[in-house]
């Protein structure tokens, strides 16, 4: 027997008991017709392998070169935590500290967050700590800003390529790369559905206790 849960619409804010859905089934709203719920195929599994890439990919991303220059016959190499120095060194702490924590910092927890926990539904082992988990990554979607990061990284090149040639590295791809995982990452993230099953694993913990 499915169980029912209350869900009110984000649009009408009408109270909905909707049980949980199957794997391409849809769930509307009865009186505004938004989409509430609709399962993907192989949420867990894309996430899982997304997870793996992103993590694999976060780590050349912040310690190769991303940008390099030549100036006067000296050669300038930067890397992801450059900016965060060189605003510490200005004596900006909370400005460097608010970019280490959305640019790096945040970054890594969420995709080690989503990684143990699409990995603990991928191979159906329970956790106490999978709610928690999920909690912690849903929490953390507002403050990774690798975008904005990007942005400024942009802006910085184009003023910087008017004084002298510059010579981009493999870590400036490897964080390309991590901003389309991510941007894949949080997409293919069926959150209702990871939700039920980490439902069903927690009943499993209770049972075995």
């Amino acid at each position: 027997m499915n169980s029912i849960n209350f869900n009110a619409c984000p649009e009408c804010d009408l109270l909905i008991s909707i049980a949980h859905p199957k794997i391409g089934e849809k769930h509307h709203c009865p009186r505004c017709n938004l989409l509430l719920l609709r399962p993907r195929k192989r949420s867990i599994e894309r996430t899982f392998a997304l997870s793996i890439a992103g993590f694999i990919l976060f780590f050349p991303a912040n310690f190769l070169p991303l940008v390099s220059i030549t100036l006067l016959g000296n050669a300038n190499t930067g890397i992801l935590m450059s900016g965060v120095i060189a605003l510490l060194t200005k004596n900006m702490w909370p400005v460097a500290i608010v970019v280490f924590l959305a640019s790096i910092l945040f970054p890594l927890i969420q995709i080690s967050l989503s990684l143990l926990i699409s990995g603990h539904l991928y191979f159906n082992r329970p956790n106490r700590y999978l709610v928690n988990w999920m909690r912690w990554m849903h929490h953390l979607d507002e403050w990774v800003m690798l975008e904005v990061y990007m942005l400024s990284i942009i802006v910085a090149c184009v003023k910087l390529m008017a004084i002298s040639p510059l010579t981009f590295g493999w870590g400036l791809y490897a964080f390309i790369g991590l901003i389309i995982i991510t941007t894949l990452l949080i997409s293919n993230l069926d959150i209702p559905f990871f939700w039920q099953k980490i439902e069903r694993l927690t009943q499993d913990i209770n049972h075995a206790d």
